[in-house]
């Protein structure tokens, strides 16, 4: 089942972007509901803490006056006095009903019963109807020193309960750091795949419209344009195919008005090179030497023109044969050495060297395009080396590329020649030995058929003495996997 996609570049943006902004929203409110609630528990435990103490010191406030007041009574016997208890009395019950509506753990409750419990003893000598006894009077006053020690535990638990809650307090505050710290971790890594992910599903289909519209403007039309993505994106990659179709039809219908031109130019050109050459050998009468000038210019003219259309011919021939390719599979060495073998007698004639560097690597090309390539490199090689000079050889595989490098001893490659070497019918400057005569095209080949395989041909400098020509081939071109 094929997973729905959006269906313009401006939906895969929006989309991309609420996908990557969900994680962060999601972690921003997660992040802010702990700290929401690490608040709330802070804020109740200084709430707590502050009150149980304030209230734990008034207890001490209030129990002094109630042992004054008893132990008074128990000396003067005084009734005012009781009024003076009974008032301190009340204050403290009030204070004991305020603790146990903030603190309601068992620990503050069992001082708080204590407390209570001790006030009842005092209770009953100090404020029966009848007089109290002196011994009822005694076991009152003997009852308050509990309830300073139930004020004083009372006051210890209140200090250990803060105490234990600022330290559950701090383990919750690391506790929630460590989260917060794995979820930022998270979400930067789950943010950064999001992004990964749709500059990818945006970049592809960019890099094969650049890629395309790069093989068009190279003159590059073998290759089918396939655009995959959002729909304006797609479209856009079939108005590029059909332009590619377009401008390969154009490409076809200019060779086959080449091919025709030539020919209809070549039957009254050998008309007049046959009468130029009945002129020259006297068939109507002995010429005076301006008249065999003239027509030695005519005949020297009526060669070169003749070179031209030949030219045109082979040119329009290669680009028809030639415009796919066919891809197979086999090795770098045996098709060097059949490549050598075309050239052996030139070699031999002219007594050049070889240097040969070439490791026996394993291709995925055109092999009939690539042995021309190596062809026309080793021809113009040939054509400028000088006799007794020497032709290099080398060949590596670099990653998943072939680099192949052909150089020879001559006088290289000017600077100014360099824009123009690749382009069809120009020759260069005249060979040093003058014994091939080129047709223009070969270099123009050699950087068709490259390209073509997806490589790139660039002139070097400086490794060796001539002309240096780098070839970079993909060892599988990317045309058997995905048409770009």
């Amino acid at each position: 089942m094929r997973l729905p996609r959006p269906s313009s570049l401006n939906s895969l943006m929006l989309t991309g972007f609420a996908l990557v902004s969900i994680p962060l929203l999601l972690g921003v409110v997660i992040a802010a509901t702990k700290v929401r609630n690490l608040s709330e528990e802070s804020a109740t435990l200084v709430r707590s803490g502050v009150q149980t103490t304030h209230y734990t010191q008034q207890l001490f406030q209030q129990i002094a006056p109630i042992e004054r007041s008893a132990k008074l009574y128990q000396v003067l016997n005084d009734p005012g006095l009781l009024d003076v208890y009974n008032d301190s009395r009340e204050r403290l019950l009030a204070t004991l009903e305020s603790i146990e509506t903030v603190a309601v753990d068992p620990e503050h409750g069992l001082q708080l019963r204590a407390l209570r419990s001790s006030l009842r003893r005092i209770d009953a000598a100090l404020l029966s109807p009848a007089p109290a006894s002196p011994e009822t009077v005694r076991d009152a006053v003997e009852a308050i020193a509990p309830m300073w020690q139930a004020a004083f535990a009372l006051s210890a638990v209140t200090g250990e309960q803060v105490e234990t809650g600022l330290s559950r307090l701090q383990q919750s505050t690391a506790d929630t750091q460590k989260y917060l710290f794995w979820q930022s971790a998270v979400l930067i890594l789950l943010t950064a795949m999001l992004v990964g992910v749709f500059t990818f599903l945006l970049m592809r289909p960019i890099r094969q419209i650049d890629l395309a519209i790069s093989q068009l403007g190279k003159g590059t039309f073998s290759r089918p344009i396939a655009v995959r993505g959002p729909t304006d994106l797609v479209n856009l990659g079939r108005q590029l195919e059909w332009l590619r179709v377009r401008l390969l039809e154009l490409a076809q219908e200019r060779n086959r008005f080449l091919r025709h031109m030539s020919h209809e130019l070549k039957t009254p050109l050998a008309s007049i090179r046959e009468g130029t050459e009945l002129l020259m050998d006297g068939a109507v009468g002995e010429l005076d030497s301006a008249q065999r000038e003239v027509t030695t210019i005519l005949r020297d003219n009526g060669i070169k023109l003749q070179q031209l259309i030949e030219n045109l011919l082979e040119f329009s021939a290669w680009q028809a044969r030639h415009s796919g390719l066919e891809i197979s599979e086999f090795r770098l060495r045996p098709l060097i050495k059949s490549a050598l073998e075309t050239h052996q007698l030139t070699l031999l004639a002219q007594r050049v060297h070889l240097d040969l560097k070439v490791q026996d690597i394993e291709l995925h090309a055109d092999r009939a395009k690539l042995k021309l390539i190596l062809d026309n490199l080793l021809s113009n090689a040939l054509k400028y080396s000088p006799r007794g000079g020497t032709i290099f050889i080398h060949a590596k595989a670099d990653k998943e590329q072939l680099v192949l490098d052909v150089a020879d001893t001559g006088p290289g490659i000017s600077k100014d020649e360099r824009s123009a070497i690749f382009d069809a019918f120009y020759s260069g400057r005249a060979p040093v030995s003058g014994h091939l005569k080129g047709t223009g095209i070969g270099l123009s080949v050699v950087s068709e058929f490259v390209q073509a395989h997806g490589g790139s041909i660039e002139i070097l400098d400086g490794m060796f003495p001539g002309a240096h020509f780098r070839v970079r081939l993909p060892l599988a071109p990317a045309l058997e996997n995905e048409p770009a």
